[in-house]
């Protein structure tokens, strides 16, 4: 009877604890195909546009195209390696790695695609459970799901700020890439 019980227990258990950890490895796959194609589009961006033009600015307030291409390298790391990795955060006045001073088209990219190694390397690592924990996000509480899909969001707003740099220097923007 007592064999019976803890079967019955476990085959109970292992029939509802599945299908959440499946829809959990399910979002982290799903989520990893958009990052990579989030990193592919963005790169065709960053290839297409000339290196003479990187220092443009849609208007003075604004950040030039190389300063948004490396503000999404330096927010992926943030949204990354420091909330969802846990990680000290990057100080954003002294931090190199991510400022436009004295690097290449070619060093910017190299930078941006290594850090999209780095993300896509924590994200695979990520442990699941951990997706409804609660951290502080600019005064407001967010968990760690919300955070993947701000990082997600971030990107996308400074790349659709890129994609019309490059339209006001009349260039043609890649074909958009799906499923990001």
């Amino acid at each position: 009877m007592k064999h019976l019980f803890i079967l019955t227990a476990f085959i109970l258990f292992s029939s509802v604890k599945s299908p959440l950890f499946a829809q959990q490895h399910s979002f982290i796959e799903d989520y990893l195909e958009r990052l990579e194609n989030s990193r592919k589009y963005l790169i065709l961006i960053a290839e297409r546009m000339p290196e003479e033009k990187y220092s443009f600015r849609a208007t003075s307030e604004s950040m030039t195209f190389a300063e948004n291409f490396m503000h999404i390298g330096y927010a992926i790391d943030w949204h990354s390696q420091s909330l969802l990795g846990g990680r000290e955060s990057r100080d954003w006045k002294t931090d190199t790695i991510f400022k436009v001073a004295n690097k290449s088209k070619e060093e910017m990219i190299a930078t941006i695609d290594k850090t999209f190694n780095e993300v896509i390397e924590l994200i695979k690592q990520f442990d699941t459970t951990q997706f409804d924990d609660e951290l502080d996000y600019f005064g407001l509480n967010r968990t760690k799901r919300q955070i993947f899909l701000l990082l997600a969001d971030h990107v996308t707003h400074h790349r659709g700020q890129m994609l019309v740099y490059m339209r006001l220097n009349g260039l043609v923007p890649p074909r958009y890439v799906l499923f990001q």
